[in-house]
This record gives C-alpha cells, sequence and structure tokens, in this order.
C-alpha cells in the first residue's frame, strides 16, 4: 500500500465546512483508488543481471569517467543507485549468501568451494518463489558453495534459459551472470580500448606499466560485460515485460585487479548495486524511486527484499533485511564481511563497516595476505608486485600484502578509499576502534560465526550434518568465550597472554586447545616445550597447529612427524590440504619419503576437483 499525495490544488473555496469535507472527500477517493490501484497490480517478474569481479568504480553511475557500462547507465537514470553495497570478496561464498539469505559464516559454507550441508530448514530461498507460482531460472552460474541438493529451487538453469519457458501469464524469477569480466580473462592480453596512462592504480600497487595494463584491461572487460547485460534487457524489451519487472544490476563481489578480490578491503568487498523499478511500482521504493541511496546494504538483503516487493512472507531463515518494498526495514547501522579459505590457502578475517569507517580483525597475522593462490598468481600484476616486492622496489603500504598482517586494522573509507592508512593504534581513533570492534563482536554472536573452526575440524565435529549442529551448541562451541579468549591471546602482549595460552591448551574442548597452539605461530616467545604436549593431542587439527607452531622455530622430527602422518592420510581431504599449507608456512623442507606422494598430488589438473587445491600446494613444497 502507499500513502495519498500530501498536496492537493483544488479550485474549491476555503474557509467552508462543505469545503473541507468536500476536500477530505476527494482526499479519500483518490488515496483509495491509489491504494486498490497498487494491490490489484501484478505481482512484478524479478531480473538480476549479475556481472562479475567488478568495484563500483568500473561502472559508470559511480561516477568515474574511464567506466563504459550503458546498461547500468539506462538502468541509473530510471532506477537507485545504492553507493554502500558490501558483501564477501569472491564468488561462491557470496552467492551462497546471496541465494539463502544468510551469512556463509553462519553455516559453515563461507570457505571456497564448500562442500558443507545447508542448515535444517534453509533452502535456496528460489524454491519458496517457485512455490509461490513463479517461474525461476538461472543462466548460468550457480556456485552456490553447497552439497545440498538445490535442484527444487529453480526450474531451469543452462546457458539458454530465459523467462521464455514459464507458463502464459506467469510471474518469473530469472538470474543472468556475465562472465566476459570474470579474472580468467585478465590472464592473458588482449588488445586495450581504454588507455594505461589515465587509469588510477590504487595506492597498494606499484605504478607500473603491467598494472596500468591490468587495470585499463578490465575496464575493457566491465564494458563487454555490461554489453551482454544489455543484450538480455534489450530482450526483456522486444518480450514487452520491461515495465512489468524490477530488475537488479549488481556484481557477485569486489574488482579483480591484483588486491582486490579475495581481500575485505573496499575494493574486494564493495560492488555496484542498482534497482529499476517500473513506474507501477514505485510505491515499492525505499524513498524515491530514483537518484542514489547511501544506506549500507548486504548481499544478504537482497533474498528479503524480494520477498518485500513481491509481498511475500519471509521465510525465518533470512539474516538480512528488506530494503524495498511494504516489509521494509531500517539500514542498519553496520555492514559485515567474512573471508575463510580462498581456494588453496586457509585464512580468517571479519570486517565491519560504517560506511564511513571499516574495521579489520585478522585471527592469523602470522600470515600475510599475499599467501600464493595459484589462479590469483596467474595474473601479470600480480606477478609483478611481487618481483618488485623482492627486488625491494616497494613502498611500506605495497610491502605490506606479503608480510605477517597486523591484528586490527582500521581505515577511514572517504579519506583513504584502498585502505592503506592504518589507524588502529592512533589514540584519536580509539574510541572508534572499540565500538567497531564491539560491533564485529555483537555480530558473531548473533549469527554464531563458525569461522572458528578450522575446515578440517569443521568436518571433524559436523561429520555429514551442517556445521550449525555443533556451532548453535555452546557446549561444544563456545562461541563468546573463544572471542574473548583469541582477543586476550592476540591483543595482549603481555606475560599474562602467556599464561592464559598454557591454561587453554589443557582445555578439554579441542576447539580451545587449537586456538592455544594458533597463539603460539604468532608469539614466538612461546616456549616450544609449551607446545609439544600438543603434538599428542587427541584432534589431528590441534597437533597439525602445533606442529607447525613448533617447526617454525626449526626442524623437528616429531613435528615433521605429525604433518606427514596428515597428509598420508586418506579420510580427510581438507585435513590433508591444512597439513601441506602448514608444512609450507613452516619453511621446512619436506620429508624425502613424502615426495612421491606430493608429486602424485601435484599432477592433478582437475580444476572442478579439491584434488586441484592439494596439487597447488604440492607443487612449490616439491620445489624446495
Amino acid at each position: 500500500m502507499i500513502a495519498p499525495p500530501h498536496r492537493f490544488r483544488l479550485p474549491l473555496p476555503i474557509g467552508s465546512a462543505h469545503a473541507s469535507f468536500a476536500v477530505l472527500a476527494i482526499m479519500f477517493i483518490l488515496a483509495t483508488a491509489i491504494v486498490s490501484a497498487a494491490e490489484k497490480a501484478p505481482r512484478p517478474n524479478i531480473l538480476w543481471l549479475l556481472i562479475e569481479d567488478s568495484s563500483p568504480n568500473f561502472v559508470g553511475p559511480y561516477g568515474d569517467p574511464l567506466a563504459r557500462t550503458p546498461t547500468a547507465d539506462r538502468l541509473a537514470r530510471d532506477g537507485i543507485v545504492f553507493d554502500r553495497c558490501y558483501t564477501a570478496p569472491v564468488c561462491a561464498p557470496s552467492r551462497n549468501s546471496l541465494a539463502t539469505g544468510r551469512y556463509a559464516s553462519s553455516m559453515g559454507t563461507q570457505h571456497m568451494r564448500s562442500t558443507r550441508p545447508l542448515p535444517s530448514g534453509v533452502k535456496i530461498f528460489t524454491e519458496y518463489l517457485r512455490e509461490a507460482g513463479y517461474y525461476c531460472t538461472n543462466n548460468v552460474k550457480t556456485d552456490y558453495n553447497t552439497s545440498s541438493d538445490w535442484s527444487a529451487a529453480l526450474d531451469e538453469v543452462s546457458a539458454k534459459t530465459d523467462w521464455r519457458g514459464r507458463q502464459p501469464g506467469q510471474q518469473f524469477f530469472a538470474i543472468f551472470t556475465f562472465m566476459q569480466s570474470h579474472e580468467e580473462f585478465l590472464q592473458t592480453r588482449k588488445p586495450l580500448k581504454t588507455d594505461p596512462a589515465k587509469v588510477r592504480v590504487p595506492g597498494y600497487l606499484p605504478d607500473t606499466a603491467v598494472v596500468r595494463s591490468d587495470v585499463a584491461q578490465y575496464y575493457d572487460l566491465v564494458e563487454a560485460a555490461d554489453a551482454a547485460a544489455g543484450a538480455v534487457l534489450a530482450k526483456l524489451e522486444a518480450d514487452g515485460l520491461l515495465e512489468d519487472t524490477i530488475i537488479f544490476y549488481a556484481a557477485d563481489n569486489g574488482g579483480v585487479v591484483a588486491g582486490s578480490k579475495r581481500f575485505l578491503n573496499e575494493n574486494g568487498t564493495r560492488v555496484p548495486l542498482i534497482v529499476r523499478l517500473p513506474k507501477k511500482y514505485t510505491h515499492l521504493a525505499p524513498a524515491s524511486a530514483t537518484g542514489r541511496n547511501g544506506e549500507l546494504v548486504n548481499f544478504v538483503d537482497f533474498g528479503p527484499t524480494v520477498f518485500s516487493l513481491l509481498g511475500l512472507a519471509p521465510p525465518a531463515q533470512f539474516q538480512g533485511r528488506a530494503f524495498a518494498g511494504p516489509a521494509r526495514a531500517p539500514a542498519p547501522e553496520f555492514a559485515f564481511m567474512f573471508r575463510d579459505r580462498m581456494d588453496e590457502r586457509y585464512d580468517m578475517i571479519r570486517a565491519v563497516s560504517d560506511g564511513r569507517y571499516r574495521y579489520i580483525r585478522n585471527y592469523y597475522p602470522d600470515r600475510p595476505l599475499g599467501q600464493r593462490i595459484d589462479y590469483l598468481w596467474k595474473q601479470a600484476s600480480m606477478q609483478e608486485w611481487e618481483t618488485h616486492y623482492r627486488s625491494g622496489n616497494l613502498s611500506a603500504a605495497q610491502r605490506r600484502f606479503f608480510e605477517p598482517k597486523a591484528t586490527e586494522e582500521l581505515y577511514d573509507l572517504t579519506q583513504d578509499p584502498d585502505n592503506i592508512h592504518n589507524l588502529a593504534a592512533d589514540p584519536a581513533h580509539a574510541e572508534r576502534l572499540t565500538r567497531l570492534r564491539a560491533a564485529l563482536h555483537a555480530h558473531q554472536l548473533a549469527i554464531r560465526d563458525t569461522g572458528f573452526m578450522l575446515e578440517p575440524m569443521m568436518v571433524a565435529l559436523a561429520g555429514a550434518d551442517s556445521p550449525t549442529v555443533v556451532a548453535t551448541d555452546d557446549s561444544r562451541y563456545p562461541l563468546a568465550r573463544l572471542i574473548s579468549l583469541v582477543d586476550s591471546l592476540q591483543l595482549d602482549a603481555g606475560p599474562e597472554a602467556l599464561a592464559r595460552r598454557a591454561e587453554a591448551a589443557k582445555d578439554p574442548l579441542p576447539i580451545v586447545r587449537y586456538w592455544a597452539a594458533v597463539a603460539a605461530l604468532d608469539r614466538l616467545d612461546t616456549p616450544a616445550a609449551d607446545i609439544a604436549p600438543l603434538l599428542h593431542d587427541a584432534d589431528a587439527t590441534v597437533r597439525v597447529a602445533a606442529a607447525e607452531a613448533i617447526l617454525r622455530r626449526g626442524s623437528d622430527p616429531a613435528a615433521l612427524q605429525v604433518i606427514e602422518d596428515a597428509i598420508v592420510q586418506t579420510q580427510q581431504r581438507e585435513l590433508r590440504l591444512f597439513a601441506l599449507n602448514a608444512l609450507d608456512r613452516s619453511g621446512q623442507p619436506p620429508p624425502k619419503i613424502l615426495r612421491p606422494l606430493l608429486g602424485q598430488l601435484a599432477a592433478s589438473d582437475d580444476f572442478t576437483s579439491f584434488d586441484y587445491y592439494l596439487a597447488r600446494v604440492a607443487r612449490p613444497l616439491l620445489a624446495r
């Protein structure tokens, strides 16, 4: 329903009771007619146009003069441009949140190419739309990042599908993904349309001809993706459906040039979002149906918003809020982001933004952001960045990518859009840091963040069930205690932290003992003798973490044997990957007895298989 107009200019005399009554009567009639028309309007179709891997600066409505995106420009002229839309920094976890309306980090599905099932009662939300009579299609990328069967969620998935397979008069929900801008197309050089001399190089990258060429080529790739989106829009219009369809135009994660996609900075997590509502549905807009909107939006909000636009009761699974339609909720104070395993490399990072400042919490500060990820390193700009690092030709801000991380980071997004000036230690920002840290903690508790269970431990504890069966059980996963403990171990530099670590190492819960071992990775003043008992822990993940901590202090046969056992075993591939990473990070050469197995693992070339991740870590180990 919509409110009646605020003003009426009527040719009636004022100061008369009859006139006043007449005005009220006419207002009532007009309002009733408007509401009645809105209620009788058929439900809209929904079309999602998702370009791959793009930050807002590559999309014209966000003001970059080099961007050439006429489809986005057209939708922006008639629609709403959202300035602060955030998501995870890589496709599969991002799409998992998009498809469920839940943070993947709340379900244990945040690791790249996850094979964890969805929690009981959680579905890909288009299954509910199908039950409501909608024809639901996906062209063509799914990447839902779960082992759960989602076949009931879609009528068709193919490279040719659209809305034309529906029954006459049936409303549709259609998703199109445009791969032309995917990072794979930045791995080979193409003739450039964009002038490299005119691009802006982010402050964390070296300003070289190679880097400029990658940035320029990415403008060209986004232009191609936008043109493909335009072809779908033209088909919609040719079918006479443009004014019956609400259109979302977005990217699935941030831009792909080295240092953005996969990382929790603005360039990796902020994406374009444009929503066009036809005239008959403008009453569903959050405010004006055109112009700019500065409120915080997250991918978990897309599902609730679709249900609100369609007038459907939202399922209980949603963790986001509707930002348009009659069920619209107030804008949140914060937006939250997450990053865990990216391809073959393990990490855990969380971020929160209030739109002006960004707080980042690194739970493995000993690991640089620049852990070598084979697929990322195929980019010329990534190779150039590393070459300049090894030759010592980088500024401090540019070197930081390859060095151990700060445990906490704080950035002023207005003054520092590239997030290179860390304000976390600045006393002038202490109150702001505390506020954002508290907001992150509250969010982690509210969603029961599963990230404190490293993936192999998650698999071992949950078995075939969703990791939420463990994460929601405080007796096995005391989350508030874990957050407090890890903060105290990592943020307190005093001797008391060592005492707490030693106490945690004896805790009955493996998840607590694991973080005691992790603390020893960063606190090299922890004596190896204090870690050694964990080599015999009942939990394999704890044993491997302790072995890595000991091996960072020097070669140790017992620690190497723990790593070897975890690599040789075949029952759990996630444990094998974790152990390969631990050996790689330790800097120790692999035992000779492991080399034949490493050779077998390195031979995998099936890009779609988890074994390919094992191969990517085994290869550099063999070369050591």
